[in-house]
């Protein structure tokens, strides 16, 4: 019973279990009302004035089994996609510019799954309004007819204007722009425009009226902001004419002539008149009603006046003429009207134009030869012109005036009554140039003055002109600049010079010349001007690279210019770079490199620039050199004489290296030198007289220099110690008293000695080296490589026999030891005897002679 218990448990927990398993259970969303920015977004609603990007929703709900959930967000397929939801955390963004006007309401699908479930629900957005649209006009353009005779205060046109806009940013209210003028007033709620009172229209003043009108909305907020929007609209107004003005003549006053030749019928004048009413204007009827007796008569349509009759039959100069224009109604009755005068005048007929005549009669054409450039003021004689008017009076007064180059010319009359003789002056002499034009032409022009008709008279001015040399030879250039190659051969182009002499003939003909501190090495032809070399001229970059001298321009007569010339000689690489020696002997201190140095005779870069490189070397890779000093150095792994001698197998450090000097030029030039270098190590330096010498060690000279003034400032010291003591026995020796005290000098008493220094000379490519006796001593005692010992003074030579007295004291006589240091040899004893043979020399020398001065100096005994 119990096992059968236990296995009805059993199943009952599976059976439990397994249900509990299968049981799921959708998500869903919380729908917390329109007024809610949470939920399922149904009946929410959103300003159009929302800035794209705005969060403006989240999207929540949840999952039974408290599973994650995920929201989406989609529309209708062709309908514009305005939000977007992030999955993960609901929040809705605005991705699209919203428009209550274009769109109220946007359907949307939101869902929410929990992965296995998925719930969609459709809801509606709402767009709420923003007083975004301005108002705007309806039935554009507004153009309207008004009649002038319009009654002030009456209605003429209702403008209407519509706002898409809800509430009071919906609403439109009118009026007009300000203005002084205006003539109308508009109703600020219907848009009636109306004749403002009081005023009235008039044709004749102002036939069109713009009148600009405003529809303002009632305002609304608009991206939390109240504004208020406005549109403008122009209406134009033309006013129709009413017949309310008289007619009027145009053109006046009038004036006509009577001339010797008319005849009757002949036109007199045409007064012409218009209707005051130019909107409807009547017909106009012309008569004349006083002052022609007789004798002139009028078309009544076009207004012409005509002669009746001859004017030999005439009996009056001047007439008067009263003319009248009255409108003509619309039963052909004469309304109002305008009256005018016409003054008509007898004169004599101008029947005669202005002629022009040289000596065989009329003419229109003169012609004269000269030479160019005559002095201003000067009359040309060789024209002949008379003019003539055979008119009277007004009708024979004209004006003269050339037409041709200004200011060149002039003539005199300018103003001619009848007749004159015309005389042409010069005025510009410079405009008379025979290089501007071997020909000058003009034209002489008289014209009446206070004649109708304005007859006139040409005649054609020739003037040749002859040249003469006014002109020098000019160059093209101020300064030439030429480039020519070095080692060119004789007789080669180096450049051409252009002069030009307008003049013709002789005149215009240039020869060249050279001349000038610089043109021995050149020549020019006379008359192309091509400079070339000398046929023997050898040009060289490196003896001289420039040049200049003068070109002249002459002609025939004389005249010339100059023109500077630079020549500049181009360096051709024709110099292979040279060492001063084939064989070069150089002595390398490990760690410090030597330099060898070549030199090429070319004048510019690159053709003397030098590169170094080794091109064989004994050991091989044991060098390093650079390429532009020419400094040879060994290679970085080359630490210490050790290494020298493992990598020769021998104590001789002797190492050759063929160095090859190239310059850099085209084609380019080599040359090469054998380097020997004797491989050493620098002896450790101590003192500062080591450490000036270890400076001064590139210039032997200069510490050579500083051992000689070393050398010279101690001997001068000794011999002024030994003056001083010679000065001082001098006045100790004089009798005294019979007594001597006689002192022994104690034994173990050094002779006084002065040291300097010892100093190493080796051969001049190597550096000074200076050495501490003592010091190297220890360090050769010390080191467990055995180095040659540095040199050492030679001992002093034993001093010569002298009188010296029983009382007297010995003196020590002061040393001074100097040594030549060379390179270590297998003993140092014989290294001790080469390295001193030249100082030991010197250093007895000196030290006998001063032996030899104070050999005669005694202490006195007290």
């Amino acid at each position: 019973m119990k096992k059968e218990k236990k296995t009805h448990a059993l199943l009952f927990l599976l059976m439990l279990h397994f249900t509990s398993g299968q049981s799921d259970y959708a998500p869903y969303f919380y729908d917390n009302g329109p007024s809610s920015t949470n939920g399922n977004m149904a009946l929410f609603s959103v300003s159009e004035d929302t800035p794209v990007g705005t969060q403006i929703y989240v999207l929540n709900g949840t999952d039974p089994e408290e599973d994650p959930v995920r929201y989406g967000l989609t529309f209708e397929k062709g309908s514009t996609e305005y939000f977007r939801v992030d999955p993960k955390s609901g929040n809705v963004t605005l991705i699209q510019e919203l428009d209550r006007e274009k769109q109220d309401e946007i359907s949307v699908h939101v869902s929410i799954t929990d992965g296995r479930n998925k719930v969609v629900e459709t809801v509606r957005v709402f767009v709420t309004d923003t007083n975004d649209e301005p108002p705007e006009f309806l039935n554009l353009p507004f153009i309207i007819d008004v009649p002038e005779d319009t009654a002030p205060g009456s209605s003429i046109y209702k403008v209407q204007a519509v706002d898409k806009d809800m509430g009071s940013g919906g609403s439109v209210s009118y009026y007009l722009q300000t203005s002084p003028f205006t003539k109308f007033t508009i109703d600020g709620h219907s848009g009636i425009l109306r004749v403002k009172p009081g005023e009235t229209l008039d044709f004749e003043t102002t036939p069109t009226h713009f009148v600009t009108v405003v529809a303002k909305d009632g305002g609304g907020k608009y991206k939390g902001k109240h504004q208020v929007l406005t549109s403008t609209a122009t209406v134009t107004i033309n006013v129709i004419d009413s017949q309310d003005m008289p007619p009027y003549f145009v053109g006046t006053p009038y004036f006509g002539y009577i001339y010797e030749v008319s005849v009757p019928g002949s036109e007199i004048y045409t007064v012409y008149a218009k209707d005051g009413d130019q909107g409807n204007p009547n017909p106009i009827h012309y008569s004349i009603i006083n002052g022609s007796d007789g004798v002139f008569d009028i078309n009544s349509t076009s207004g012409c006046i005509t002669l009746t009759t001859f004017p030999s039959l005439l009996k009056n100069e001047l007439y008067e003429i009263k003319v009248k224009a009255s409108e003509v109604g619309p039963n052909n009755e004469l309304q109002d009207y305008d009256v005018t005068t016409v003054t008509v005048r007898v004169v004599d007929l101008n029947n005669h134009p202005p002629t022009f005549y040289g000596e065989n009669g009329p003419q229109n054409k003169f012609e004269v030869t000269m030479y160019e450039h005559p002095p201003a003021g000067e009359i040309l004689r060789g024209f002949k012109i008379t003019v003539n008017d055979s008119d009277q009076g007004a009708n024979a007064k004209f004006k003269l005036r050339l037409v041709g180059p200004s200011r060149v010319l002039r003539v005199v009359p300018q103003t001619v009554l009848n007749e004159a003789q015309v005389t042409v002056i010069v005025e510009d002499t410079s405009g008379i140039d025979y290089e501007k034009g071997p020909t000058l032409s003009f034209k002489l022009l008289a014209v009446e003055i206070d004649t109708p008709e304005r007859f006139s008279a040409t005649a054609d001015i020739v003037i040749n002109l002859l040249d003469t040399n006014d002109n020098i030879p000019k160059f093209t250039s101020e300064y030439y600049i030429a480039r020519v190659p070095e080692n060119s051969p004789g007789g080669s182009s180096v450049s051409s010079v252009t002069a030009n002499d307008p003049d013709s003939g002789s005149w215009g003909e240039v020869k060249y010349t050279i001349y000038g501190s610089g043109s021995d090495l050149f020549s020019i032809n006379a008359s192309s001007g091509l400079i070339t070399t000398q046929p023997w001229t050898s040009l060289d970059a490196e003896v001289r690279s420039k040049y200049n001298f003068y070109v002249k321009a002459e002609d025939s007569e004389g005249k010339y210019s100059l023109a500077e010339v630079f020549v500049t000689v181009t360096d051709m690489n024709d110099h292979a770079p040279e060492f001063d020696e084939v064989l070069v002997e150089k002595t390398m201190i490990i760690g410090t490199p030597v330099k060898i140095e070549a030199m090429d005779e070319d004048a510019e870069s690159p053709n003397n620039v030098i590169e170094y490189s080794i091109m064989t070397a004994d050991p091989d890779n044991a060098f390093d050199i650079n390429a532009d000093t020419g400094e040879i150095k060994l290679k970085p792994y080359i630490k210490s004489m050790e290494i020298v001698q493992n990598i020769t197998k021998q104590k001789d450090c002797k190492w050759s290296v063929v160095v090859q000097a190239r310059d850099r030029g085209s084609p380019s030039f080599s040359t090469t030198a054998v380097v020997n270098i004797d491989i050493t190590e620098a002896t450790p330096l101590k003192g500062p007289m080591a450490a000036f010498l270890m400076k001064s060690r590139d210039n032997p000279l200069k510490a050579l220099g500083m051992v000689t003034f070393i050398i010279s400032v101690l001997v001068g010291g000794t011999v002024l110690i030994s003056t001083a003591m010679y000065m001082r026995n001098s006045k100790s020796n004089r009798i005294m008293p019979a007594r001597r005290i006689i002192k022994r000098r104690p034994r173990d008493q050094q002779p006084l000695t002065f040291k300097i220094p010892v100093i190493k000379f080796t051969n001049p490519g190597e550096r000074f080296l200076i050495t501490d006796p003592e010091s190297s001593l220890q360090q050769e005692t010390g080191s467990l490589r055995l180095k040659p010992p540095p040199p050492i003074a030679p001992c002093l030579p034993p001093p010569p026999p002298s009188n010296t007295r029983p009382n007297e004291r010995p003196r020590a006589v002061p040393t001074i030891s100097g040594a030549l240091a060379s390179k270590g040899s297998k003993k140092a004893k014989s290294s001790r005897r080469k390295e001193g043979n030249i100082s030991s020399a010197l250093v007895s020398e000196l030290k006998m002679k001063l032996e030899q001065k104070m050999d005669g100096y005694r202490y006195p005994v007290p």
